[in-house]
């Protein structure tokens, strides 16, 4: 009985302390919204490394459009909607649209597997400190910002997108 009774009190125990770390890495990790960029802000300038270890900075393609989007290589809605974005960056390049698909906190091995397996051709910083992440007030992912050829962020959109979505944004932004 005693065996019995030592066995659920170390279980919920186990829980309680389960729970406890969750709660607290999901608070740190994904709800720190120390920067929280809002539509009609002027988008904040970064420099990040991409995978080919070449400096990306968001002041770099001012006027042009940058369809800014926040992923992860482990998010179901980044993976449906990379193609799409891949697509409609073949598209648009030509008229002054970019995408920079900044990574949020992962190894730049993990991401460049991703890359490769679909084929993406765009730039893709790396926010290992998740610096940048914080300064625009990243909660869930994906997180995309259109910012037009002023530096001005003109949409915020959290939602998994579907082509004809990207493409349209695309449009909004065409310098």
């Amino acid at each position: 009985m005693k065996k019995k009774q030592r066995l659920v009190f170390r279980s919920i125990l186990l829980v309680i302390v389960a729970v406890a770390v969750g709660y607290t890495l999901y608070n740190n990790v994904f709800n720190d919204k120390s920067g929280s960029v809002q539509k009609g802000d002027q988008a904040p300038d970064f420099e990040l490394t991409d995978l080919q270890g070449n400096k990306v900075q968001l002041s770099d393609y001012k006027g042009k459009g940058v369809f800014l989007n926040f992923w992860g290589t482990w998010c179901k809605p980044c993976q449906r909607e990379m193609p799409y974005m891949q697509k409609e960056y073949r598209n648009y390049k030509k008229q002054g649209v970019e995408i920079l698909a900044v990574n949020v906190g992962e190894s730049r091995v993990s991401v460049k597997n991703f890359a490769d397996r679909f084929h993406l051709s765009f730039p893709i910083p790396l926010d290992g400190s998740r610096e940048v992440t914080k300064a625009y007030g990243i909660g869930p992912i994906p997180t995309t910002f259109l910012v037009d050829k002023n530096g001005k962020v003109i949409e915020i959109t959290s939602e998994s997108l579907s082509n004809e979505t990207i493409k349209s944004y695309m449009e909004k932004i065409k310098p």
